[in-house]
């Protein structure tokens, strides 16, 4: 495990430069320990369907059905008392027949339930890096992929769309999607400074009513905003600001991923937090006891 802890430090190295000078965004820093310490392929290489158990007939039951599944490694249920996938996917309203895009996916943590939910009544659509740019973020790419090639029983239906600031911000035809969901991605979108876009392409794609689901790490209210890109934390009310601005409504907010341990004056930021641990050894206790980030879960409706 250190040695892949140390390739992850090395990774966000990547990501970060990257970032700063335009090229290919940064996957979500959380997203890269979301996994074992198996590869992809190995990850799902059993995992050909998600239960031997019926699925159910409602949402609701799929979800849970999809979240016990054999698709899901032990360290990816861990996380679920931080991620709230249930609940959160409630909240939101996801339903088994809507056509949903799940921005830059990351190690799949959300993929593997989403997908299974999906796969035969609706259709999920990911968006992805522009492998021919190279560098970390391809590689990253050619994981996830490995991911979904290795169980086509599960993800043989995902559709892929190329989402690649600075130069791509197509998200598909315009009111083709019932649901746009993305996981702790909006402050990487500040750091590349293209947030505006990737909202307005959101916008875009979206039918009249549709949803746009925001999860992302939240700032304290007196905390600087140009910090965000730094820190990993956004303030609450510029991102609901910025996102209205592209024409979406705030249509609910919820405290299911808060998490009122978290003071958000950490070295290193959001990543000193679990599962990143980013100062290694040093107050490694203390951030075990904070937990993941406080989180703020934001439904936006397109309008009619």
């Amino acid at each position: 495990m250190p040695r892949m802890k140390a390739r992850f430090l090395s990774s966000f190295a990547v990501f970060s430069a990257l970032a700063a000078c335009g090229g290919s965004p940064p996957a979500p820093a959380h997203e890269a320990t979301s996994t074992t310490s198996m590869t992809a392929p190995a990850k799902t290489a059993a995992a050909q369907k998600v239960s031997d158990t019926p699925e159910p007939a409602d949402t609701d039951g799929k979800i849970k059905w999809a979240l016990a599944g054999a698709q899901r490694s032990d360290a990816d249920r861990a996380r679920d008392k931080y991620r709230h996938p249930l609940e959160t996917l409630e909240f939101f309203g996801l339903k088994d027949d809507m056509t949903v895009i799940e921005l830059w996916p990351g190690g799949g943590w959300y993929t593997e339930i989403l997908a299974p939910v999906l796969r035969d009544k609706g259709k999920l659509v990911v968006t992805t890096f522009d492998v021919a740019k190279g560098g970390d973020a391809a590689e990253r790419e050619k994981q996830y992929e490995a991911m979904l090639s290795a169980s086509p029983g599960i993800y043989d239906k995902v559709v892929k769309q190329e989402l690649a600031p600075p130069d791509t911000f197509t998200l598909g035809p315009d009111n083709s999607a019932d649901m746009v969901l993305t996981f702790r991605n909006y402050h990487n979108w500040i750091k590349g400074k293209y947030a505006d876009k990737v909202v307005l392409a959101a916008f875009k794609v979206l039918k009249p009513g549709g949803v746009f689901g925001i999860v992302d790490h939240r700032a304290n209210p007196g905390d600087d905003k140009s910090k965000a890109s730094d820190t990993g934390y956004v303030k609450e009310d510029l991102l609901v600001e910025a996102v209205q601005m592209a024409g979406f409504r705030l249509d609910a907010k919820s405290e299911i991923n808060a998490n009122p341990k978290d003071d958000k004056n950490h070295p290193g930021g959001v990543w000193a937090l679990p599962p990143v641990y980013r100062n290694g050894a040093t107050d490694h206790a203390k951030y075990e006891a904070i937990g993941e980030s406080d989180r703020m879960t934001l439904r936006f409706v397109k309008p009619k």
